[in-house]
Order: structure tokens, then sequence, then C-alpha cells
């Protein structure tokens, strides 16, 4: 076991150095990328090949577990044995604790785990070059690493709070006010008896299993018309989970050692493919609410640096366009059109110049609600129209963009008949309902068929950006460094002198990291925090 003390510990694990700089050596790991970390405290940087067992499961099987246990059990017909149970079942011999266990036990207990994970990388491996994934495993899960963090300018966060609290407290005396009483507005039975109860806000509202009204977020954004004191619920509501999320969860995770805050970059949680985040979860910053938008104010680079940004614009609707093959779509791109005025202008049927902005936010909501696909019904309530305006609107659409359509039709009948659908890079996930008796169970899976190609191959084309980004840094001799991402986004922390090249180089490693018939493009910015930036 390697010591308590940091001193003693870096003897040993430097005796290893030749091992983890070798690159003649695989190591193999499960959820290598804590391993990286831990060695990286103590001076190491561990040289490729390298094969993390459960990123490998995670191409092969996204929405399978893959613990080691459950890997074992299924490759090797192993069940694996943890310590507590060894202890467990030597209690009837007397012994009761891990000091009563022999070495020799205790010795072959530690190396059975770096046993099952070596065992396990030969019949994963074999499933990847079987499938024609071991590319993306490779080139684009394997190479990406956490490690630099983001500062946060606590002092900012602190008057962001006292804002939000003081608009809190306005909101709660105007729906005191409205209501004719005050209550309780975080308890849902209570909200639900003054809006439905009491204002009959609703007379067909939906009511939970323990018969209380539902007064989720998407029930009250059906009512949200009918009386003001629900737009200030939500505001409300809005408003308390940015407080207790971010404004006061965000300073307390915040690293001692370095200063910053480190979330974790989860690689083999989404069934797309993108990257999760969590302690804290930055991916779910809102980005189109005032409020939302505010909190990435706090967002910092290091001292004296610049907080660069760097989002791709559009990047699902152009893959929509490259898949779809759709003549209209592609040549709206290449001629570099605002393309939901491009598409409003073919829907209504009228010249570029006559779209009005109204015509616009329609064929915007279209674009994207098409790639979920948005019902009529679903389109109506986004869009607040009638359900016979908005199924007139998606067969306008489908005229327009013939391409799309059939795009559509292929991908579901692929889906039926794989069973699956695969990424442009070739990432795969399985729709094991596609087939379903079920209409609702199917019609889940048959969207999921359209979407998780564009959104799947957005998620490797990202990754890829990243990896050259780095590589390119690394080369370069480049001290800025990529701090966070989200999304389609790449955020740095740059050292002014450098702007231009980081500049330079990121939007050159975006635009190019994949070939489609259409431009991607990366839309950039700078200044002194992230909402700046963005």
């Amino acid at each position: 076991p390697v010591p308590a003390n940091r001193e003693e510990a870096q003897k040993i694990i430097d005796a290893f150095r030749p091992f983890f700089l070798s690159e003649k050596i695989m190591k193999v790991g499960q959820n290598i990328k804590f391993d990286l970390n831990v060695l990286a405290n103590y001076g190491i940087e561990i040289s490729a090949p390298m094969f993390d067992t459960m990123l490998a499961h995670y191409i092969l099987q996204p929405e399978q577990r893959h613990n080691m246990d459950y890997l074992a059990e299924i490759y090797l017909g192993y069940r694996t044995i943890h310590i507590e149970e060894l202890i467990g079942e030597k209690k009837g011999g007397g012994q009761k604790n891990m000091r009563d266990l022999s070495p020799t036990l205790i010795r072959d207990y530690a190396c059975e785990d770096a046993d099952i994970t070596l065992r396990l990388m030969r019949p994963l491996r074999e499933e990847l070059e079987k499938n024609n994934q071991l590319d993306v495993f490779q080139s684009i899960e394997m190479p990406l690493m956490e490690r630099n963090g983001v500062r946060i300018d606590t002092a900012a966060l602190e008057d962001t709070g006292n804002a939000f609290r003081t608009e809190m407290e306005q909101l709660e005396k105007d729906i005191y006010e409205m209501a004719g009483h005050e209550f309780l507005l975080t308890s849902p039975r209570q909200v639900g008896e003054v809006l439905f109860g009491e204002m009959g806000l609703n007379e067909k509202a939906r009511k939970t299993k323990s018969g209380q009204y539902s007064t989720s977020e998407e029930e009250l954004e059906k009512i949200r018309h009918k009386h003001p004191i629900v737009d200030k619920i939500l505001q409300h509501r809005g408003l308390k989970k940015l407080l207790s999320t971010y404004i006061e969860a965000l300073p307390k995770l915040i690293n001692k050692h370095t200063g910053h805050i480190h979330t974790s970059f989860n690689q083999a949680v989404t069934a797309t493919g993108r990257l999760s985040s969590s302690n804290p979860n930055l991916q779910n910053i809102p980005v189109r609410g005032e409020n939302g938008r505010e909190i990435r104010k706090a967002f910092i680079p290091e001292e004296g640096q610049i907080f660069f940004s760097a989002d791709y614009s559009q990047i699902e609707l152009r893959l929509m366009a490259h898949l779809s093959g759709d003549a209209h779509l592609i040549e709206a791109f290449n001629n570099g059109e605002d393309i939901h005025a491009a598409t409003a202008a073919r829907i209504f049927k009228k010249p570029l110049e006559e779209v009005s902005r109204d015509e616009r936010r329609k064929a915007k909501t279209a674009n994207f609600g098409i790639i979920y696909g948005i019902s009529a019904f679903g389109l109506a309530e986004r869009m607040e129209v009638s359900r016979t305006e908005a199924k007139e609107l998606i067969d306008n659409y489908f005229q327009t963009y013939p391409g799309v359509r059939e795009y559509i039709d292929n991908s579901v009948s692929r889906a039926k008949e794989l069973g699956y659908i695969e990424t442009l890079c070739g990432r795969r996930r399985y729709l094991p309902d596609i087939n379903s008796r079920n209409a609702v169970v199917r019609g889940y899976a048959e969207r999921n068929a359209v979407n998780a190609p564009i959104q799947g191959t957005a998620a490797d084309i990202i990754k890829i950006a990243m990896i050259r980004v780095a590589a390119r840094f690394k080369a370069e001799g480049i001290r800025s460094k990529m701090i966070l991402q989200v999304h389609d986004e790449l955020n740095f922390s740059v050292l002014p002198e450098e702007l231009d090249r980081v500049r330079s180089i990121v939007t050159h490693e975006m635009n190019h990291a994949f070939t489609l018939s259409v431009p991607l493009e990366a839309d950039c910015g700078e200044g002194s925090n992230w909402l700046e930036a963005h």
C-alpha cells in the first residue's frame, strides 16, 4: 500500500515512473481518468497507450451499467468479492476485522481487481473491433482528460444572490396579494390548492397519486397565460433553484488547494455520447433567462488573463443538412444565409427581405422542433398558435425540405431493421423499443432514431475539437488553458499576449474537426468573465 506520508509516497510512485512514461507498455484500468488525476498530483503524466474498460463498455453498450462487478460477471462469468464480504466470511472462524485477515489473503484480494481489469481488455477490444468502434474509443474517448478547473468570483456571486433574494421577496408579496392570503410557496400541495382549488385556473387539473394537484413546471407552463400569479410563481421557483444550486453551492465546491471549481465531466453517462457534469452540474446553467446569465458573470479567468469562449453555431441544423442531403438546407448554409430567415422565406413563400420577426421566430421553432420530432400539438403549444396552423407549418416545412422528411423516414426504417442507430463516427445507440407494440413507447424510440445520430455526432465533433486544440496548445507551447466545456461550447483562460494565437488555433480546429457538406462555424468572444465572452 502507498503510505500516507507524501514524501514516502512520492518515492514509491517515482520508482514506477519509467512504466508510466513508456509509450510501449499498455496501461489498463477501470475509470482510468481517476488514476490519471491522482498521479498528476505527484507529477506523473501517463503516456499512451491506455485502455479504460469502463469507457470501452460505454462505447459498446451506452445505456447499461459499466462498473467492474457487472463487466466481470457479463464477460468473464465471474462475481467479484468485496473486502467486506471477505471479512464476513471469516467471522465464523473468529476473525472480526481486516487486521485479522492473513497477509496472503489481503495480497490476493488486492491483486484481484487488477487481474480482472486486465482480463476484461481482450473481450472488450474484440467486440469494439467487431463493431468497427475501436476508432471512436481510441481517438475520441480515451484522449479526453480533465485537470484545470475554473475560477469563481465569490463576491460577484454574493451580489447576484442578494439581488435574487430581493427580487424573491417582492415576488412573494405580489403572489400573496393576488392569492388574497399568504401560503407556503415551497409546498406543492398548498400551491395546487391556491391555483386550482381556490382560483380554479384549470378545471381539468391533473392530480398526483397522492391525490394532490400536480404543480410541476410542465403543468404550470400550460396555464401561465391564464393568470399573472402563475408566471410569478415560476419566476420565484427559478430564482430559488438558482440560489440553492449555484449561488449558495458553488463557493462550497472551491478546491482549497487550487482555488478552482473542478466539476466532474462524466464520459460514461449519457446515451448520446455528450459529456455530462456533476458536483457541480455546469451543463444546466440557464442561458436564455437574464437570471441564469447572471450566474455566468461569476466564472472568471486566471488573474490578469482573458476569458475566451468559442461556440459551435447551429451545429445540429448543420448536421441535419448533411445527414439529410437536402439541397435547400445545404444551399442556405453554404451561402452563409440566416438559416431561420431562409426557412421562413421558403415556408411562407416570400422574399428573404420581407420575412417578419414573428415568421422567423416560427421558422426557428420549427427548425429545432423537427429535429426532436415535435408534433403539431407540441408545435402549437410552443408557438401559441392553433393546431391547424402548426400542422400547416410542418407540412410546408417538409415540402420546403423534402430531404429532411426522407431522412426521418429512412432513420426510423433503418433503426427498426438494425435495432440501433450510428453517428457519423460509428458511435451506436441501441433502441430496443423501436418495434414496440405500444405506440407511445415506440414513438419515443422513433424520435431518438432521428435525433440521436445528430446529437451523438455533435458530441463526437466537439470531443475531436477539444483533443486537437489541446494537442496544438502542447505542441506550440501555449500556456493558456482550456477550462470548461458546456454542450457545443469551449471556454479558455487566455494570456493577453496569446489571445490572437489561441483564437486562430481554436477556431481552426473547431471549424475543421469534421468534414461535412456544409461548413462548421465557431462563434467566438472574449471578456473579463463567461457572461461577457459568450
